[in-house]
C-alpha cells in the first residue's frame, strides 16, 4: 500500500496511491490525514489496504496522481529523529572536520532530534538565505512508527514500523562545527527537510525491506547528472529496529514518529572511500562526503556545496525501473524577502 498527502491546509489530505504512482483515491471516509490514520492504525490500516486493492482493480473513483500536488506525507510530525546508521559516512565526515571517531560509534548509534513542525513538500524549493552557509543534500531512508513503548526491544521496534520512505535531510555544513563546539547539538545547521511524495507499507516492498533495512539503489542526481547510486541495504551498521529501540530506551514514541537512517553511504569495492559515479563508483548521497574523499586523495575539496539554481533529485526504482516512492526534486532558491 502506498499513501500520500495532497496539499490541503497544514496537514494535507490523505490519499491512497496506486502501485505505479499513476492514480489516487481519497481516503477521507477512513481518515482525513495520515497522522489520524497512524493514531488509529488497527482500525484504519486494514481499511486503507482494502481501499488500495479496490484502486488497483479500478473499483473506486480515482484521479491522476501528480507528485507536484503532493505535500510531504506527514507535512508536520510529532517527532523526527535522525540516526547515522552508515558509519562509513560518519567516519569520513568527521575526518573532514579533523575530529577523531570514538570506537563506540560502531556499537552505539548516533542520533539527533530534528525539527518536525514543518517538512518541505517533495517539489518545494530549498530556501537558502546565504550560500556561505554550505548547503548540502543528504539522501536517506526513513521509517514511520506506530506507538512504541519505552524500553522496546529491537523486534518490538521492527513490528512498530508502519511506513517507509525517503528524505532529503538538508544540512548547512559550514554552521555545524560552531554549533557542535558548544556541546549542545544541531539547531541552525539543520533547516527543514523534504520527504518523498509517497510512503509505502513494508509488506508492499516485499523482499526489498528485510532485516530492518531497505535494500536497493538510492539514486541521486545533481543538476541532472548522476551523483550517487549507493545501495541502502549495504554498509548499514544499525538497522531500523536498532535505531528505534535506541530512541525508545528512555521514552515512549508516539504514532507518527519519523526515524531517519542518516546519509546512505557505501564503501568502494576495495574497501576504500567511494568513487564518483563518473569513475565507475557508487558515488555519494551528500556533497560533504565527496569533498572529504577529494581531500583524502588530492589534498583539498573541489566540489562546491549547493548554490542558488542547483537542482537535486532523489529516488529509488523497482526492478521494472518504476519509481517506488516518487521523486524528491528540489531547486535551491534565495530566501524570499517576505520570509
Amino acid at each position: 500500500m502506498k499513501l500520500a498527502s495532497l496539499k490541503h491546509g497544514r496537514d494535507g489530505r490523505l490519499v491512497v496511491v496506486s502501485q505505479d504512482l499513476h492514480w489516487f483515491t481519497d481516503a477521507f471516509l477512513i481518515a482525513p490525514t495520515l497522522q489520524a490514520a497512524l493514531d488509529d492504525w488497527d482500525r484504519c490500516g486494514p481499511r486503507l489496504h482494502a481501499l488500495a486493492e479496490s484502486l488497483e482493480h479500478e473499483a473506486v473513483p480515482r484521479g491522476r496522481f501528480h507528485e507536484r500536488d503532493a505535500a510531504s506525507p506527514l507535512p508536520r510530525a510529532y517527532q523526527w529523529a535522525d540516526g547515522s546508521a552508515y558509519v562509513n559516512h560518519v567516519e569520513l565526515v568527521r575526518r573532514a572536520r579533523g575530529a577523531e571517531m570514538p570506537a563506540s560509534f560502531w556499537t552505539d548509534p548516533l542520533m539527533y532530534q530534528g525539527g518536525s513542525d514543518g517538512f518541505l513538500a517533495p517539489r518545494d524549493p530549498i530556501p537558502l538565505a546565504d550560500p556561505a552557509w554550505g548547503c548540502d543534500l543528504e539522501a536517506e531512508i526513513v521509517v514511520v512508527t506506530g506507538d512504541v513503548p519505552q524500553g522496546a526491544t529491537r523486534d518490538e521496534a521492527l513490528a512498530a514500523i508502519r511506513l517507509v520512505g525517503l528524505v532529503n535531510d538538508v544540512s548547512l555544513r559550514n554552521l555545524i562545527p560552531a554549533e557542535l563546539a558548544k556541546g549542545f547539538g544541531f539547531v541552525q545547521s539543520k533547516p527543514a527537510s523534504a520527504l518523498s511524495p509517497v510512503f509505502v507499507t513494508p509488506d508492499a516492498l516485499g523482499d526489498r525491506f528485510r532485516d530492518g533495512k531497505l535494500h536497493g539503489e538510492l539514486t541521486v542526481q545533481l543538476n541532472g547528472q548522476p551523483f550517487g547510486r549507493a545501495d541502502a541495504g549495504v554498509d548499514m551498521t544499525f538497522d531500523f529496529g536498532t535505531l528505534i529501540a535506541h530512541l525508545a530506551k528512555t521514552r515512549s514514541l508516539s504514532a507518527g514518529t519519523i526515524i531517519g537512517s542518516g546519509t546512505v553511504s557505501n564503501r568502494d569495492a576495495d574497501g576504500g572511500p567511494g568513487k564518483p559515479v563518473a569513475e565507475g563508483g557508487l558515488g555519494y548521497s551528500c556533497i560533504a562526503e565527496v569533498r572529504t574523499v577529494e581531500t583524502i586523495l588530492r589534498g583539498a575539496a573541489e566540489t562546491p556545496f549547493l548554490a542558488h539554481g542547483d537542482t537535486v533529485r532523489i529516488e529509488m526504482m523497482d526492478d521494472q525501473h518504476r519509481s517506488i516512492f516518487g521523486a524528491i526534486e528540489q531547486t535551491v532558491e534565495p530566501l524570499p524577502r517576505d520570509a
